[in-house]
């Protein structure tokens, strides 16, 4: 009996490693396939700022928690599942989704470098509400509409890494990712809401706390323009990117050898940062890709005559 008992503790502490190896696993899967949605974060963080403008400033972070939450289900309780099925019953299908996801990012950038060239701004003719709850409300709204579009091209992005994986790895990295972007988002934007007045606490102080409370308000305008310009050519590498992978997963992969090849070529030139270098190259090559698909796009869209834009689109 006692031998029979060391053998049932001996297989549990085996069973033990074993899940938390796995969970390790999933732990790191989670890191990779988190890294490469990096493009789609940047422009969440960028954007979502946009959408506390105009409301009270004690009403900023509710209105980010209340998106916040939002987002977090649309990613547990509708992607993740979706996902899910696709892997188990549709693995076909996830290409496909991935490049039309890619082709929404390089859009999605392409036109917002088309308004800034042209000078035009979405906020103009924009119908004005001036019940604070109904606005607060539309714009949780909307936020939440748009978070969905980013949020399935995060876990779509994060599937194709594990797709491989048994399904209920997936789950936990599908999970991970999930969670952790939409915390460090938002947790994110939430500081950068609230800078400004931190800054102008700070600047009521005296000496060097009272210059660098000044020097935060200053930067806040800079800081929110370099996270837009750095969210759309995000979304335009990472869109290209994309695009560039799933046409050589249907065997037109000229593109892809030919930014590998001039991305280590670049790279065995300067050695000593090979590494950046050849992530420069690969992004740029990706970039001119998703540039000229998504201006190929908006010119295409541009034939059509263009609806007026409904309160709730309008960010």
């Amino acid at each position: 009996m006692p031998s029979g008992l060391i053998a049932l503790l001996d297989d549990v502490a085996t069973l033990t490693k074993l899940a938390a190896t796995s969970i390790d696993d999933a732990g790191a899967a989670a890191a990779r396939a988190g890294s490469k949605t990096v493009g789609v974060v940047i422009d969440d963080a960028a954007v979502t700022p946009g959408y506390v403008v105009g409301l009270p400033p004690q009403r900023e972070l509710p209105i980010i928690g209340k998106i916040a939450l939002g987002s977090l289900k649309n990613k547990l309780l509708f992607l993740l599942p979706a996902a899910l099925v696709i892997s188990a019953f549709l693995p076909w299908l996830l290409t496909p989704l991935l490049m039309i996801g890619g082709a929404y990012l390089c859009f999605e950038g392409a036109e917002k470098v088309a308004h800034k060239l042209s000078g035009h701004h979405g906020g103009e003719g924009v119908e004005t509400i001036s019940d604070p709850a109904e606005l607060e409300e539309r714009q949780v709204t909307g936020a939440i509409r748009t978070d969905f579009i980013l949020s399935a091209e995060i876990m779509a992005i994060a599937l194709a890494d594990v797709e491989a994986s048994p399904i209920w790895q997936q789950a936990i990295v599908l999970a991970l990712v999930g969670t952790a972007v939409t915390v460090g988002v938002y947790g994110l934007v939430g500081v950068i809401v609230k800078m400004d007045d931190i800054g102008l606490h700070l600047a009521k102080g005296k000496g060097a706390q009272a210059a660098f409370g000044r020097g935060l308000v200053a930067a806040m305008p800079r800081l929110l323009s370099t996270l837009s310009v750095i969210g759309t050519a995000a979304m335009i590498w990472v869109g290209g990117g994309i695009i560039v992978h799933g046409l050589a997963e249907f065997g037109l992969d000229w593109p892809e050898h030919v930014i590998h090849d001039a991305a280590v070529a670049a790279g065995g030139a300067v050695p000593a940062v090979h590494g950046l270098v050849e992530w420069a190259v690969t992004a740029i090559g990706s970039g001119i890709i998703g540039a000229i698909l998504g201006a190929a796009i908006v010119g295409v869209l541009h034939l059509f005559p263009k609806k007026k834009d409904s309160p709730a689109a309008a960010h």
